[in-house]
């Protein structure tokens, strides 16, 4: 265990563990000790809660939820004899109302969490190490044996010339903004760039997306092309292939000068969104005077037991550059609170890792591609089944996606699992519990699903390793 401090009546500033940061993996970490005896001080820089409840998850999947009803209406007439309408009559009162849930959230889930924890101290201000190892906060020294970092990531904000003259939004900012533009250019096609341009596309914004590499470059092909299918037939213009030369402004708007299979192209808007991933928040903590050493991105680079270079240091989340994703953020924090205390016999595994986005449809993924499957050696089957052979997108009049699975050839033992639907995010936990449990294809194909439901996919993907589904009767096999 911690050999526990017995810091003197009076000196608020000893501590057996510091966490910087206060939003999900920093309150993970403090909770985690904090019911073990240790004293914690949580230190918070900013809005408290971080980023998923402020700026992330909260609020986009809020918005995503309001114009999917606009969307719905405007493809009802997909049923005979149904017609529907839907439009946008206040803007501001959705940007208002989204905030109102976050203030609530925010509230509920981190102010109102911190009076439960005796053990835990909040202390506001930005920290930075000291060349002993304590922590300045402001004019305070926080002086503990053992350090949780979890300061999170930032919008990156790339080079290119002419950017710096432009007003541009970030994935922030964008949903805040109290009027919708005629036009947006969307700057990158990955997870916060796909949703947040199709929120504004379904509010009635002409929505282009530029992009290097395309939507999801990580995904699996079939996945991203079917989602830039998808994005094409809902008006959104994807522009990928592309080498930026410079911004410029034009008007009321901005202008992106760039080459397109090298040919010179102008893509302008009213308005440009910067999606181009996230910078973690590692610039102020003065790391190098400590010795802890970072990637090239700046993340905080960590062995499996969440350790950074320097003894004693832990890091967490967003600001280590990997699996950007909150929940692991807060799975990453809880083991290295419990190494801290427990001497570091706990590791991290993101093998089974299910990843959503919250586009529509949804795009859902857990395991190996199929790349990764080869790289790592396996000879590798897959099988893929469009959404036309799954009874629920049936139903449903819409059989936009696809499932794929990867399997080792011999072993028949499953390796990734990856999904496109109007309701795939629903089903990836299934997939994600097979491949834990080590599951053959055989299994999953064998297991019972109940009908007309979007995870039967799952079983009859699996059943497509070797047999035609299109001559199974419903339910059959």
């Amino acid at each position: 265990m911690l050999n526990l401090l017995n810091p003197k009546a009076g000196n608020t500033d000893t501590f057996d563990l510091a966490v910087i940061g206060a939003g999900s993996a920093g309150f993970s970490a403090a909770i985690t000790a904090a019911e073990a005896g240790v004293r914690v001080a949580l230190i918070g820089y900013g809005t408290i809660g971080g980023t998923c409840v402020n700026v992330g998850c909260i609020p986009s999947k809020a918005m995503i939820r309001a114009v999917e009803t606009l969307h719905s209406a405007k493809v009802a007439d997909r049923f005979d004899g149904v017609e529907a309408m839907a439009k946008v009559t206040d803007w501001a009162a959705m940007v208002a109302q989204k905030q109102a849930l976050v203030d609530d959230l925010r509230a509920a889930k981190y102010v109102d969490v911190l009076p439960n924890y005796e053990g835990v101290t909040y202390i506001e201000g930005q920290a930075n190490f000291t060349e002993d190892g304590s922590l300045e906060v402001g004019n305070r020294t926080i002086r503990a044996p053992k350090v949780i970092i979890a300061t999170g990531s930032s919008p990156h904000v790339p080079d290119i010339p002419g950017l710096d003259d432009i007003d541009f939004l970030d994935s922030t900012s964008a949903l805040e903004q109290a009027q919708l533009p005629k036009s947006l250019m969307v700057m990158g096609g990955g997870y916060i760039g796909v949703e947040i341009a199709q929120i504004f596309a379904r509010a009635g914004v002409k929505v282009t997306i530029v992009t290097r590499r395309g939507l999801l470059p990580e995904a699996e092909p079939e996945v991203s092309e079917a989602l830039t299918k998808a994005f094409a037939d809902e008006g959104i213009k994807v522009l990928d292939g592309l080498a930026y030369d410079r911004f410029e402004k034009s008007g009321e708007g901005v202008t992106l000068h760039a080459a397109h299979n090298g040919v010179a192209v102008r893509i302008e808007a009213e308005k440009l969104l910067l999606a181009t991933d996230r910078t973690p928040n590692t610039n102020s903590l003065s790391l190098d005077i400590v010795g802890i050493d970072t990637n090239a991105r700046g993340g905080i680079i960590i062995d499996p037991q969440m350790r950074s270079t320097r003894d004693g240091v832990y890091a967490t989340g967003d600001v280590t550059g990997a699996d950007q994703f909150v929940y692991m953020a807060a799975y990453g924090a809880k083991l290295a609170a419990k190494n801290a205390m427990n001497g570091n016999a706990l590791s991290y595994d993101n093998s089974v890792m299910p990843a959503v986005v919250f586009s529509d449809p949804h795009v859902a993924s857990v395991g190996l591609t199929e790349a990764q499957a080869k790289s790592a050696g396996h000879e590798v089957v897959t099988s893929v089944l469009g959404l036309e052979h799954v009874p629920r997108a049936l139903a449903a009049r819409d059989t936009r996606g696809l499932i794929k699975l990867i399997a080792d050839k011999d072993s028949k033992k499953l390796l990734g699992a990856h999904i496109i639907a109007p309701e795939g995010a629903d089903s990836i936990q299934t997939a994600a519990m097979a491949l834990k449990m080590g599951m053959t294809y055989d299994d999953l194909g064998a297991m019972i699903f109940p009908y007309l439901t979007t995870v039967e996919g799952l079983k009859l993907a699996a059943q497509t390793f070797e047999k035609d589904v299109a001559k199974l009767s419903c339910c059959a096999g």
